[in-house]
């Protein structure tokens, strides 16, 4: 596991120091306050473990345009076209022009939010606590089945339907492709799992390829650039509906327990009007015919509203699964 703590500090190391020194002008000050493992930036007073809204409103940042970012797990573009209904929502709700950032990675969102330049977002299950703890992402909805409330995800660990691999302990010796190092499902959890659980660690008893995003793996396993991948199955059902691929040519070797999804939320520094105004945004969209419907109705739970959750509670067990596999939160 010790390849998977070296890139996990190497990573906030990266997010905290790039973006701190833009950042730093107009960032609240270090001050003696309760936070938790939060960067000292933050405080976190009322023991949430997400950053409290500075006390000195000469710290709250009130922009005319408002930068909306989701996860850098699949295509921009085309998440640029399924937001389109919910940002002109946000816009109109919060009486602010909103820019949708196609960001390309999880370090560069966490990075962008750190330095100001983006202020709602959502953040993948896995890169969520170094949102949270080192640029002051403070998450507060998700997506969710309107009928029951249901939500998540699990991992799976997919190769091609007529591959000879079978059981997780035959990827000894194989090529295995993760998708992004703050990834839950496409790296951290999968990443102990093979450790921890079958005896296979990376780079002594399977080769380790990094794709970049769920569906890259998953369309390199469809092409044999990869023998197997631990994705999330949320997105190969998405790219399924989107006749992406089919789902006859993978087969499951592994299911996870399930997960919680991409968590929606502010910087913790935007004026506390604006804050609320965001909040209603969330949970007063209509999905009803529209492309946001489209992409993630058929999902399994299906997600077709947005509930209210807190890191605190949702993210208990993603944190668990860092504690055990030594990841720090720690930023500079």
């Amino acid at each position: 596991m010790m390849g998977m703590k070296r890139r996990m500090a190497l990573l906030a190391a990266f997010c905290a120091s790039v973006a701190f020194a833009p950042a730093a002008a107009g960032a609240q000050a270090a001050q003696e306050c309760p936070r938790g493992q939060l960067d000292v930036r933050f405080c976190d007073r009322d023991g949430d473990m997400v950053a409290d809204t500075p006390t000195d409103p000469r710290q709250w940042v009130d922009p005319r345009t408002l930068v909306f970012a989701y996860t850098p797990v699949e295509d921009p573009a085309v998440y640029r076209r399924v937001w389109a209904e919910f940002i002109d929502h946000l816009a109109r709700v919060t009486g602010r022009q909103v820019q949708f950032f196609p960001v390309q990675s999880n370090a560069a969102q966490i990075e962008a939010m750190r330095a100001g330049r983006l202020h709602v977002a959502g953040f993948n299950t896995g890169s969520n606590p170094l949102a949270v703890n080192c640029a002051g992402f403070v998450p507060f909805a998700m997506m969710a089945s309107r009928e029951d409330g249901a939500y998540g995800y699990e991992m799976e660990i997919i190769v091609r339907a007529d591959s000879p691999i079978q059981r997780v302990e035959d990827l000894r010796g194989r090529n295995v492709a993760f998708s992004a190092q703050t990834s839950n499902s496409g790296y951290k959890y999968p990443s102990w799992l093979l450790a921890e659980k079958f005896n296979l660690r990376e780079g002594q008893d399977f080769r380790a390829s990094f794709s970049g995003r769920h569906d890259n793996s998953i369309i390199g396993v469809a092409n044999r650039d990869y023998d197997a991948a631990p994705i999330a199955n949320s997105v190969l059902n998405r790219m399924i509906e989107r006749n992406v691929v089919r789902r006859e040519q993978f087969r499951t070797i592994y299911t996870s327990e399930r997960f919680p999804t991409t968590g929606y939320g502010y910087a913790h520094n935007l004026h506390p009007d604006l804050q609320a105004k965001v909040r209603e945004a969330f949970f007063s969209f209509n999905w009803e015919g529209t492309a946001l419907l489209a992409e993630f109705g058929n999902a399994r739970p299906p997600q077709n509203t947005f509930i209210p959750i807190t890191y605190k509670e949702h993210w208990s067990v993603i944190r668990d699964v860092d504690r055990a596999s030594g990841v720090s939160y720690t930023c500079r």
